[in-house]
């Protein structure tokens, strides 16, 4: 099942989080610097950011019930929307551990060994974000994309805080450990409102991805015989489930039969190349003339409004 896949992919971001902590920890402590002690909190936000995953891929993969009659599948914007709440809040608190430390300087240790550390860590988040942005794109997750997004981000702000900390051993200034934590939560800040608004499109009923919805237009392209046309022609996205409506105009004297056949093979095909999709069709005769009014929803091109016989 793709949902149970996907859950075991943030089992994955569970345990690098819990190992990530523990070596970012480590070089702070060896260190004593300030902008060490930020990558440490944000390894602490990956460790949530997982357990919240798991749960939200857990609720996600209930089947409809009485309560909830189009499935649990909106869960992973509850995880994506937590994710980016927690980044803001690791930015505000190692923005204001860097501003004392800015304040009250203070003499690092055994940095080398300490960056070393961290360059360890930085691997094993680089290779597990790796691994779950090519999960969250073949599951269409984006609470594994998100997830991943995040660890990439991780990856990059060990880098620049290696960088920082090792000029602080080169050079002696003290004040650039703290400035290089100010810019990490400037950076982490950053990631945290694009999740919220990338969870914000995903909770108001965003539309499908661009080639999805070519492949339906393709689809009833391929329709042709004269007097069939298509209307109305909407889709959502809820998680890794899409809904796509449409409104199917036919001849006024075709049978009920005919024209249930032919919605029946619409959605068939539409769910043959869109897997996991729910399409609602909606039968109408072509001579009434309110099929024809504009209600101000989307339209197919000429080119796709048009059907053939199957």
């Amino acid at each position: 099942m793709p949902r149970s896949s996907a859950r075991s992919y943030a089992f994955l971001s569970l345990a690098a989080a819990i190992a990530t902590i523990a070596l970012k920890l480590v070089s702070y402590w060896v260190t004593g610097s300030v902008g060490l002690l930020s990558d440490a909190i944000e390894s602490f936000i990956n460790l949530v950011a997982a357990a919240v995953a798991i749960w939200a891929l857990t609720v996600s993969v209930r089947p409809p019930d009485d309560e909830h009659a189009f499935g649990h599948t909106k869960a992973e914007y509850f995880a994506s929307g937590a994710e980016g709440l927690l980044i803001l809040v690791a930015a505000l608190g190692i923005g204001v551990t860097a501003y004392d430390r800015l304040l009250h300087p203070r003499e690092l240790g055994q940095v080398w060994l300490g960056l070393s550390i961290s360059v360890v860590a930085s691997v094993v988040n680089g290779a597990t974000a790796v691994i779950l942005m090519r999960a969250g794109r073949r599951l269409r997750s984006i609470t594994l994309t998100s997830d991943a997004r995040h660890l990439l981000t991780d990856v990059w702000t060990t880098g620049g805080v290696l960088i920082g900390v090792g000029l602080v051993e080169l050079t002696g200034w003290l004040p650039l450990d703290p400035l290089v934590a100010m810019l990490v939560a400037v950076n982490i800040a950053w990631t945290g409102i694009r999740l919220l608004l990338q969870t914000g499109h995903g909770v108001l009923d965003s539309a499908v991805p661009k080639e999805d919805r070519d492949a339906i237009e393709e689809i009833l392209a391929g329709y042709t015989e004269s007097k069939l046309e298509f209307h109305d022609v909407r889709t959502r996205l809820a998680g890794t489930h899409r809904f796509v409506s449409l409104h199917v105009l036919v001849p006024g004297h075709w049978s009920v039969q005919r024209g249930h056949e032919l919605c029946e093979d619409i959605e068939h095909r539409i769910v043959a190349i869109l897997p996991d999709t729910t399409v609602f069709t909606h039968l109408e005769p072509v001579e009434d003339p309110a099929s024809h009014a504009d209600r101000g929803l989307p339209r197919l091109t000429d080119a796709a409004a048009r059907g053939h016989k199957h």
